[in-house]
C-alpha cells in the first residue's frame, strides 16, 4: 500500500506512469480498465521500480527481494484493479480502502 499511496511517487497514476515510461502502459492500464488485467513477471517489476525501493518493502517482512518482488507483481495487479473501480483512478488517501482489500487478497 505504501507503494500505491506516497504522495512522493504520485499514488496509483505515478505508478501507471513508470510502468508506462518502461513500455508497460498496457499492462498497467489494464489494470485500471475494466477488462482482463494483464500478468506483470517480478523481473518486470524489479525493472520498474529499482532495487532501492524491492529492498526497502523486501525489508518491512525480512523476505528477500526475490520473493518480494514475486508477491508485488502477484498482488500489484488484483490490488490497482480493485481500487480503481469502473476504470477511473480515485482521488485521495487509499490506505483504508487498500488495507481491507489486500487482507482479503491474502486470505
Amino acid at each position: 500500500m505504501g507503494l500505491l499511496n506516497n504522495h512522493q511517487t504520485g499514488g496509483i497514476s505515478g505508478l501507471v506512469e513508470k510502468l508506462s515510461e518502461k513500455g508497460l502502459g498496457d499492462i498497467a492500464n489494464s489494470w485500471v480498465g475494466t477488462g482482463q488485467n494483464l500478468p506483470i513477471t517480478p523481473q518486470q517489476i524489479q525493472n520498474t521500480l529499482g532495487p532501492d525501493t524491492i529492498n526497502q518493502f523486501a525489508s518491512k517482512p525480512g523476505v528477500n527481494t526475490d520473493h518480494a518482488s514475486r508477491q508485488i507483481s502477484n498482488l500489484l495487479p488484483k490490488v490497482v484493479d480493485k481500487l480503481t473501480p469502473g476504470g477511473q483512478i480515485p482521488q485521495g488517501g487509499l490506505t483504508s480502502k487498500g488495507m481491507d482489500i489486500l487482507k482479503d487478497l491474502m486470505k
